[in-house]
């Protein structure tokens, strides 16, 4: 009998135990997490031993050991592309992926390997912070941009940004242009839409859920300023892209179509 026999025999069986996989926005905002630096986000996800969490998870090899390290190894690569995506070297990028995915032939413990887990995640998480403070934006820029990302489920205001910063709204909106090349308003807008695209892509929330999420005014104005910002209406989005990649991006910014891999549900926030 053939693989594809023997699946279609499993896929046939009513008897066949039901399991149902994790939503893969779970399993992505924790990749984001990892990319964006967030060190205290990956710490908790880590303390709370989600990676041997091993509900809605799929199982790769009857044998516990090979299928936690199956699961390593498609988390470690899913964190090396996100991370490349959000500004780490390639090399960087891939050598420290090889490096850890080395470390597996010595470790024959679930415990081991989910050890493993956590220092590789916290590893990448470090670098990328350590990325995130060292780019050629200046103290008070950086310290916006963390606010909008830590605020981007409220209404944020330039008037907001300046109390939290200490500083004027009118030097905040010119200091801000100047290095960006965006205005603050803008870029708001712009990372509302990024949570948007990945929220259509990867999960089931209607577009009132994603409108009232991001703390836009109203349904209308979010679906107004999507089709503005990205040239089609949220409902298109969904139908073309829904579920079908992870968001990596190519050079040209656009997602790659061909190619992606799909989450198999390896990690919880």
């Amino acid at each position: 009998m053939s693989y594809k026999d023997e699946w279609l025999l499993i896929e046939a069986n009513d008897d066949m135990d039901e399991m149902y996989h994790r939503e893969p926005t779970e399993e992505f905002l924790f990749y984001r997490a990892v990319a964006n630096g967030d060190v205290e986000t990956v710490r908790r996800n880590c303390e709370q031993a989600r990676f041997v969490d091993r509900e809605g998870v799929g199982v790769l090899s009857r044998d516990p050991v090979t299928n936690i390290k199956y699961h390593f190894v498609v988390t470690t690569a899913m964190i090396t592309r996100m991370c490349r995506q959000y500004g780490m070297e390639l090399e960087q990028a891939f050598r420290l992926s090889d490096f850890y995915i080395r470390q597996l032939d010595d470790i024959h413990t679930e415990a081991g390997v989910c050890r493993l887990h956590d220092e590789m995640v916290m590893d990448y998480t470090e670098k990328m912070r350590k990325y995130q403070r060292n780019n050629t934006n200046s103290k008070h820029i950086n310290a916006c941009k963390e606010y909008i990302y830590s605020h981007l489920k409220e209404r944020i205001t330039i008037e907001d940004l300046a109390e939290a910063l200490g500083v004027s709204a009118s030097y905040l909106s010119r200091l801000f242009k100047k290095e960006t090349g965006v205005s603050v308003s803008a870029y708001i807008r712009d990372r509302k839409i990024d949570m948007a695209k990945n929220l259509l892509r990867f999960s089931n929330y209607s577009m009132i859920d994603i409108a009232n999420r991001l703390a836009f005014s109203s349904q209308s104005h979010f679906i107004q300023q999507f089709k503005d910002s990205v040239g089609m209406t949220p409902k298109k989005y969904r139908d073309k892209y829904y579920q079908v990649e992870w968001n990596i991006e190519t050079d040209d910014g656009e997602a790659a179509k061909d190619g992606g891999t799909e989450g198999t549900g390896t990690e919880k926030t």
